[in-house]
């Protein structure tokens, strides 16, 4: 009888210390190969872990992030997948910048019914196309930001549009939305010119002449990182840039900008975050939070990876569980703080509302800004219910 009394005195011991351990999250991301927007978003998400922390954790219960790096490959980032899921046992799966490295491990979430809070890849497909039950996404996806900017674009007196986007699923993605959202509100424009490099191959000086050869009266960007960069150089060197009108997604966030400096082309439309401009109370607090503890201002994947934790903190409170199915269900319209404000996971195609700031490229004391920006609330650019049930399967919407 007192073995007996021991063994459960033991079982019960060490349920109470499982139930006590840590919440654990596996955070899988480009550190090594995007550092410009990685780095600033591990420290915005090991800020909301440090607060959440010092608030008491989450069900009483730390929390702990597992963070690997994907080097920017899918198969890479497959591997850690199953490694935090099967032998580190994380409660969540978070990450991921490139869109190719995100549908990767939407599929993985899918298979292994894990949830994965998809904080960065912009791709349709991983909420439409190839979306699953698991999958939830945290950015405004490319067809958000191509309406946000086709509100503006259609406003150009511009007809003859030309096209400039890596060759691979974020890409694609954003001209397709482009096009489409384009053509409807301006049926008499035609696009004469599209150019598609490799990703971080972008020949500028071909590329340009290949698209000016068309005469285009405007051009949509979607270059980033190392291929803006050239992009710009090349054209400012041509006298291309200003004088063709030039619609770009994501060219006005600070991580491009810091590398432009006066470089940075005056009057391209934009998406971006003028940080230094936003006077809300959220971001106000989160800024100045940010700055005490990494000595420098906020890029977006600082807003990026802080948003992410914070919209897991608020699923896992409101589930009062860490178990996967019961996360699906308050990840689905689930509300959630971010420093742009508030936002919600709409329960249709699992897609955030969090939205993005709309504006123009400008120069001030030699470095790049944005002007005449506004907010644009992802809300208010989401497709109608009928085009998602279109592009979704029924099975990932149950």
């Amino acid at each position: 009888m007192k073995q007996v009394i021991a063994v459960f005195s033991l079982m019960l011991a060490a349920l109470a210390q499982a139930q006590g351990g840590p919440i654990k999250i596996g955070e899988i991301n480009s550190y090594s190969s995007m550092p410009q927007f990685t780095t600033p978003y591990r420290q915005g998400w090991q800020l909301a872990v440090e607060e959440i922390n010092a608030a008491g954790g989450l069900l009483g219960r730390r929390v702990e992030v597992i963070a690997r790096d994907d080097g920017g490959k899918p198969e890479e980032a497959l591997r850690h997948a199953v490694e935090l899921t099967s032998n580190e046992k994380v409660d969540v799966l978070a990450g991921g910048y490139l869109s190719n490295v995100g549908l990767a491990l939407a599929d993985h979430a899918a298979k292994n019914k894990r949830l994965y809070v998809a904080s960065e890849p912009l791709t349709d497909a991983i909420v439409w196309e190839k979306g699953n039950r698991y999958t939830f996404r945290l950015r405004p996806s490319t067809y958000m930001q191509a309406a946000m900017l086709v509100e503006q674009a259609a406003k150009l007196p511009a007809r003859r549009w030309a096209t400039i986007a890596p060759n691979y699923e974020y890409g694609q993605s954003a001209v397709a939305s482009f096009k489409e959202l384009l053509k409807a509100k301006r049926p008499d424009v035609e696009f004469v010119a599209e150019q598609w490099p490799a990703l971080g191959k972008l020949d500028a000086g071909t590329t340009l002449q290949a698209i000016m050869q068309a005469k285009p009266d405007a051009i949509f960007n979607v270059s980033f990182g190392a291929d803006l960069a050239k992009l710009v150089r090349e054209g400012n060197q041509r006298m291309v840039f200003p004088k063709t009108p030039v619609v770009s997604m994501l060219s006005g966030e600070p991580e491009y900008l810091d590398v432009l400096k006066d470089e940075t082309p005056r009057g391209w439309i934009v998406t971006g975050y003028p940080w230094d401009q936003i006077d809300t109370p959220e971001h106000a607090s989160f800024a100045a939070n940010y700055y005490k503890k990494f000595g420098e201002q906020p890029k977006v994947g600082s807003v990026v990876g802080y948003a992410t934790m914070q919209a897991i903190f608020a699923a896992i409170n409101k589930a009062r569980s860490t178990d996967n199915e019961k996360l699906v269900q308050a990840m689905r319209g689930l509300k959630f703080s971010t420093p742009f404000g508030s936002a919600e996971f709409r329960a249709l195609d699992q897609q955030s509302t969090m939205g993005a700031f709309v504006g123009k490229l400008d120069q001030r004391g030699g470095k790049g800004t944005m002007v005449q920006w506004h907010y644009a609330d992802g809300k208010a650019y989401m497709p109608s219910d009928a085009y998602v049930k279109a592009r979704r399967p029924t099975a990932a919407m149950n």
